[in-house]
Formats: C-alpha cells, structure tokens, sequence
C-alpha cells in the first residue's frame, strides 16, 4: 500500500463495517494465509475487488481474484507508537 502505507506503520481496522469504494480495508483471499491491507474497488457478490495503491506491486485481486474483506482502516499512525514494542 506504499504510499499510502508503509512497513510498520499501525492501523486501526473497524470490523464487519459498512465497505464503499476507495476505503482502505483488512482483507484475506480464500486459500491464501494471512491478511492484506488493500484498497476497496467494487463489490463482486458479497465479495470485493480489492487492489493496492502501488500498481508495481499486483499482490491483490489481479492475483487471487476477489477477497473477503474482515474490516475498514479507521486511521493509522507513524512512527510506531513504543507500547507497540520494536518492529
């Protein structure tokens, strides 16, 4: 999600929030471990098309297809806050 996000940065996700197009979200593609942060671009069924801000990078449903998004990115901040601990 560079520039928009950066390694390290925190982010608060609402979760089973209201998804309109251009919000950032929390998403995870069926088969594939782990969780993304990706940009909302259009509903597919009860699914979403998701992509990242950086087009070099094709991590994201031009890959896997459409994801299930878990959460809308309320807000993030940098640096890491230090209750976080290091990175």
């Amino acid at each position: 999600m560079v520039p928009t996000l950066r390694d390290g940065d925190a982010i608060l996700v609402r979760r089973r929030a209201r998804i309109r197009p251009g919000q950032v979200v929390v998403a995870r593609f069926a088969g594939e471990p782990g969780l993304v942060v990706k940009r909302a671009v259009r509903p597919v069924g009860d699914l979403w098309w998701i992509e990242g801000d950086n087009d070099a990078v094709a991590d994201d449903s031009r890959r896997y297809g459409p994801a299930i998004v878990e959460g809308r990115v309320l807000l993030r901040w940098w640096p890491r806050p230090a209750w976080l601990g290091p990175r």
